[in-house]
C-alpha cells in the first residue's frame, strides 16, 4: 500500500517521499524523480506503475524546504511556480535527497535505479554521475543533459527525448551526449513532445510512453 514517509536529507532536513512496495516479488528499488509540478497525481501514478512491475518505488518531494507538499497544475500559474521552486532548489541539495532515497531502498536490497522526468530527467542524468550506488538511470527530456553531457556516468544510463519538444533540441542533445559517451543510447520519439510520459491530455503520447518505459524496464532488469 502506498504511503508518504519522511526521510532525512544530508542537511538533516526531513522531507516527504511517496513510497510504494513492489506488488510482485521485489526486483529492486526505483527512485522516481518528479517533474517541476511536485508529487502530483502523475508522479504517484508512475510510482504505482513501477511497483506493479516489481520495483519498490519512492518519489522524494524535492521542494519541501521551500513549500512542503507543493503540487501545481499544468497551467501558466503552475508552470511559473514550479520553475521558481526548481530554480530555487540547489542541485546538490536535490542530489542529497536522492541519495537518502538510495539509502532507504538499499536497506531492502542492493539494486537501486533512478528514473526522472523533465526536472527529474536532468537530476537522473546528474545522479548517474554524482550519486554513488545507483545501478542504472533513465533520463526523460531533461533540460540540463546537454550542458552536462561530459559528466561521466557511473552506471548504465539511457536518455529519452521528444522530437517536437520546443524547449529541448533533441538532435543537439543526442550529438552532445554522443560526442562524450557514444555508448549511451539517446532515443528520440517522433511525434512526441515534452512530457510525453505524463498522462495529462495535452502532453501524453501513449506510443512513445510505452516504448520508453519498455526500454527503461529492460535497462533496470539487466542492471
Amino acid at each position: 500500500m502506498a504511503e508518504t514517509i519522511k526521510l532525512a536529507g544530508a542537511d538533516g532536513f526531513e522531507f516527504a517521499a511517496y513510497h510504494e512496495p513492489a506488488f510482485t516479488p521485489r526486483k529492486g528499488g526505483v527512485i522516481v524523480i518528479q517533474e517541476i509540478f511536485g508529487i502530483d497525481q502523475h508522479v504517484r501514478a508512475d510510482v504505482e506503475r513501477w511497483a506493479k512491475m516489481g520495483y519498490e518505488a519512492i518519489a522524494p518531494s524535492l521542494y519541501d524546504r521551500r513549500e512542503p507538499g507543493f503540487t501545481a497544475g499544468h497551467d501558466p500559474e503552475g508552470l511559473k511556480a514550479g520553475v521558481a521552486h526548481a530554480m530555487g532548489t540547489p542541485l546538490d541539495q536535490a542530489l542529497g535527497d536522492i541519495a537518502a532515497c538510495r539509502d532507504f531502498l538499499k536497506a531492502h536490497g542492493q539494486k537501486v535505479c533512478v528514473v526522472g522526468y523533465c526536472y527529474g530527467g536532468s537530476l537522473a542524468w546528474l545522479a548517474a554521475g554524482k550519486v554513488e550506488g545507483i545501478s542504472a538511470a533513465s533520463s526523460y527530456y531533461g533540460s540540463l543533459v546537454k550542458a552536462n553531457a561530459a559528466l561521466e556516468p557511473a552506471c548504465p544510463v539511457i536518455v529519452h527525448l521528444g522530437r517536437t519538444d520546443p524547449g529541448i533540441p533533441a538532435d543537439e542533445v543526442a550529438a552532445e551526449v554522443g560526442k562524450h559517451h557514444p555508448d549511451v543510447p539517446v532515443y528520440i520519439y517522433e511525434g512526441a513532445g515534452h512530457g510525453f510520459n505524463n498522462e495529462s491530455p495535452e502532453r501524453y503520447n501513449a506510443e512513445a510512453s510505452d516504448l520508453a518505459r519498455h526500454r527503461t524496464l529492460e535497462l533496470f532488469d539487466k542492471a
